[in-house]
C-alpha cells in the first residue's frame, strides 16, 4: 500500500512539474536581462508554490518531498521553464536560494541554537534529570488536566522568544505529559499555542521588537507605544489562550486531535507509525538523577538567553532594558545564551559527579542527530519562502490590500486579518507579514487623526492574522519547532492543530468586524466592549462544539 501511494505521489509530482514547465514556457523571460522578471511576478501565481507544498503535505502526510516539490515549482516559475536557471535559482540565487538561506547569519544562528538545545536535552536525559523531574511532577501533578495546564503556564512564563519557548517547554514538560498519557500531538499544540500567541502580547519579547521595527520611520507613530495599544485587540492570541483553558478544563477535544487523545489514554502517544524522535525518548537514563539536574540547566538557560538578547541590544553600553530588548538580535542572543548555558551545565554535572567527560562528548552527536529532522524541514521551508519572495508575492498582496482600502474602511480590520492569515500561511513567516502589511495600514490611517482608533485595530488585526497564519502553516519555523519540542511527527501536529486554529480564527474575524464597526462609527476605544464579547463568543462556540462532540 505504501509503495502504491509513493508511486501515485511521484506521478502526481511529475505531472505538476510538467504543467508548471508548460505554463512557464508560454511567456519566457529574458534570462540575460539586467533586471530579470518572471512571467508570474506579483500575480496570484506567485503564491502557488507554497500552496502546492502545503496541500501535498496534508494529503500525503509526507513533508520533505512536499516541500521539495514546492521549491522546484517556485524555481520553475521564476525561471520561466529554463532548467539551467531553475537549478541556479534553487541553490545559488542571491535572494532566495538554499545556499543563500543557509549562509544567512540569522538562519545559521537558529540552527546552531537548535543543535545546542538538542545537546542540552541529551545531557539532561543522560544524567536522569528529565526522569527525576517527571517522577517529581507525577507526585505533584495528579491529573491530565493539571499536566496540560502546567504546560500552558510554563509556555506563558517563557515569553521572551517563540523558538526558545518551543524547545524549552517541550524538553521540560514532555516527561510529565507522557506520564499522564497526553498525546504528543496535544503536547505540540500546547507548545505552539503558547509560543507565538504569548510572544505577540508580551511587551518584552523578540516579537515586540519585530513589530516596532515594522512601523515606518516617516509615519510619526511610536512603534512600541502602538504595540502596547494593540494587545487588547489581539483577538487570535487571546482566544487561543482561552481555548486551551476551556478545552483542558472541559476535558474534550475535537477534530483529529480527539482520536490522538483517545489513543493516548489507551497508551499510544503517537497514533500513527511516524515517530521521528522515538529513539531519543527511549535512551537510557541514570537512576541517580535529581530534579535539580533539569531545573538548574533550564533556569540557567532562561537567564543566559535573556542576558544574551539584551547584550546584543546594547544593554551593557548604557541602553535601557526595554530598548535593548527592542534592538536585540534574537538569533545571536539565543546562540550566546545557550552556549554559555551548555558550558555552565557541563561544569555543574562534572562538579556533582553525575557525568564523565566521555559521556558529555557522546551527547554532542546525539543532540545533533535529534535535531536533524527540524533542521532539514527548516532549511527547505526557508528556501520555499525564498522562492515565494523571488516571485513577488508580497507586492501582489500589497496591491490587493491597498486597492480594497478605499471604500471598505469599516471592514478593513477584518479584511487585513484574513489577508494576513493567508499570507502568513502561504509564506510561513509572520514577521514578513508584519513588514508587508503594517506600512500599508499606516498609510491608510496614519495620516488621518480622526482614524487613530481604526489604526490601532487594523494593526492589531495584522498582528493577529499573521500569528494565526503562522500557527496553521506547515512551513512555519515556529510550527516546525513545536513539533520538535513535542517530539511529534510534523504532519500530525499540523493536521491536529488546524481545527483548533481555524475555530479561533473564525471567532477572531467576527471580533474584527465588530471592532471595525464600533471604532469607525465612534472613534473611541472599542476594546472594553468588543474584547469581552469576542471572548464570550469563543466560550459559546467551544461549548457548542463540546456538546456536538459528546453527542457523536
Amino acid at each position: 500500500m505504501k509503495n502504491k501511494k509513493g508511486l501515485i505521489f511521484l506521478l502526481a509530482s511529475i505531472a505538476i512539474l510538467a504543467v508548471f514547465v508548460g505554463i512557464s514556457c508560454v511567456t519566457p523571460g529574458q534570462i540575460e536581462a539586467e533586471e530579470y522578471t518572471p512571467a508570474v511576478y506579483s500575480t496570484l501565481g506567485a503564491l502557488l508554490p507554497p500552496v502546492i507544498a502545503i496541500v501535498l503535505a496534508l494529503i500525503t502526510k509526507e513533508v520533505y518531498s512536499s516541500l521539495f516539490v514546492g521549491i522546484v515549482s517556485g524555481a520553475l516559475l521564476y525561471a520561466n521553464g529554463n532548467l539551467e536557471l531553475m537549478l541556479n535559482t534553487m541553490l545559488y540565487n542571491g535572494d532566495g536560494g538554499m545556499i543563500y538561506k543557509l549562509a544567512d547569519s540569522w538562519n545559521v544562528g537558529i540552527l546552531v541554537f537548535l543543535v545546542i538545545l538538542g545537546i542540552m536535552v541529551a545531557l539532561m536525559n543522560r544524567v536522569g534529570g528529565s526522569a527525576a523531574f517527571g517522577k517529581w511532577a507525577s507526585e505533584h501533578i495528579k491529573t491530565r488536566v493539571g499536566a496540560q495546564l502546567a504546560t500552558m503556564a510554563l509556555g506563558v512564563l517563557i515569553f521572551v522568544d517563540d523558538y526558545f519557548n518551543c524547545l524549552t517547554v517541550g524538553s521540560v514538560m514532555r516527561p510529565v505529559t507522557d506520564r499522564h498519557n497526553v498525546s504528543r500531538a496535544k503536547l505540540s499544540y500546547l507548545i505552539d499555542a503558547t509560543a507565538a500567541p504569548v510572544c505577540i502580547i508580551a511587551p518584552v519579547s523578540s516579537w515586540a521588537a519585530a513589530v516596532t521595527s515594522s512601523v515606518p520611520d516617516d509615519s510619526n507613530i511610536n512603534g512600541f507605544a502602538m504595540f502596547l495599544k494593540t494587545i487588547p485587540y489581539n483577538f487570535y492570541a487571546l482566544t487561543t489562550l482561552l481555548m486551551i483553558i476551556v478545552v483542558t478544563v472541559g476535558k474534550f477535544d475535537f477534530g483529529s486531535m480527539k482520536i490522538h487523545e483517545e489513543n493516548a489514554m489507551k497508551g499510544d502517544l503517537f497514533t500513527t507509525a511516524e515517530r521521528p524522535y522515538g529513539n531519543a525518548d527511549q535512551e537510557p537514563q541514570s537512576p541517580s538523577g535529581k530534579v535539580i539536574d533539569l531545573v538548574f540547566p533550564v533556569a540557567a538557560l532562561i537567564v543566559c538567553c535573556v542576558i544574551g538578547m539584551v547584550y546584543t541590544g546594547g544593554f551593557f553600553t548604557g541602553v535601557d532594558f526595554v530598548t535593548a530588548f527592542g534592538d536585540a538580535d534574537a538569533s545571536m542572543g539565543l546562540v550566546l545564551g545557550s552556549l554559555v548555558t551548555l558550558i555552565i551545565t557541563f561544569c555543574f554535572y562534572m562538579t556533582r559527579g553525575v557525568m564523565t567527560f566521555k559521556e558529555f562528548t557522546d551527547c554532542i552527536p546525539e543532540g545533533f542527530k535529534a535535531m536533524v529532522s527540524p533542521i532539514l524541514i527548516l532549511t527547505m521551508a526557508w528556501t520555499l519562502s525564498g522562492m515565494t519572495g523571488l516571485l513577488g508575492a508580497k507586492y501582489y498582496v500589497h496591491d490587493l490590500v491597498a486597492a480594497s482600502a478605499g471604500g471598505l474602511r469599516m471592514f478593513l480590520p477584518a479584511i487585513i486579518f484574513l489577508v494576513a492569515v493567508f499570507l502568513a500561511f502561504s509564506t510561513g513567516t509572520s514577521w514578513g507579514t508584519f513588514a508587508i502589511l503594517i506600512p500599508i495600514v499606516c498609510n491608510v490611517f496614519g495620516g488621518d487623526g480622526g482614524s487613530y482608533e481604526m489604526l490601532v485595530i487594523s494593526i492589531a488585526a495584522c498582528l493577529s492574522g499573521a500569528v494565526c497564519g503562522d500557527h496553521c502553516s506547515p512551513i512555519s519555523d515556529t510550527t516546525i519547532m513545536a513539533s520538535a519540542g513535542g517530539h511529534c511527527d510534523h504532519v500530525n501536529h499540523v493536521s491536529t492543530q488546524l481545527p483548533y486554529a481555524l475555530t479561533a480564527a473564525a471567532v477572531s474575524a467576527v471580533g474584527y468586524v465588530l471592532a471595525g464597526i464600533v471604532g469607525y462609527t465612534t472613534n473611541s476605544s472599542a476594546a472594553l466592549i468588543i474584547t469581552p464579547v469576542t471572548l464570550v463568543l469563543m466560550v459559546i462556540v467551544l461549548l457548542v462544539i463540546k456538546k456536538k462532540s459528546e453527542a457523536k
